[in-house]
C-alpha cells in the first residue's frame, strides 16, 4: 500500500515537473522532447487509474503521433531557417 502510494506521489511530481519544464524551457527542441516524455508519463498515470484504454490512446496519439508530427515540423522549420541563412 505505501509502495503504491509512494509510486503515485513520484508519478505526480514527475508529471508536474515535466509539464513545468516543457512550458518554461527556452529551447524548442528540448520542449518537444519533454512534451513526448510528459505524454508517456500520462500513459503510466492512466494505467495507474485503471483506464488502460485511455492510456493506450495517450501513448499512440499524444506521445507517438503528435510527438512525431511536432518533431517533423521542427525539422522543417530548422531546414528552412538554414536555407534562409545561406541565401
Amino acid at each position: 500500500m505505501t509502495l503504491a502510494l509512494a509510486f503515485d506521489g513520484m508519478l505526480a511530481l514527475a508529471l508536474f515537473w515535466s509539464a513545468w519544464r516543457t512550458l518554461s524551457t527556452p529551447r524548442l527542441d528540448r520542449a518537444i522532447i519533454l512534451f513526448i516524455a510528459f505524454g508517456l508519463l500520462m500513459t503510466v498515470a492512466w494505467a495507474r487509474l485503471s483506464a488502460p484504454d485511455i492510456g493506450l490512446a495517450e501513448a499512440a496519439i499524444g506521445a507517438g503521433l503528435t510527438g512525431a508530427l511536432i518533431l517533423d515540423a521542427y525539422g522543417a522549420l530548422h531546414r528552412r531557417k538554414e536555407r534562409q541563412e545561406e541565401a
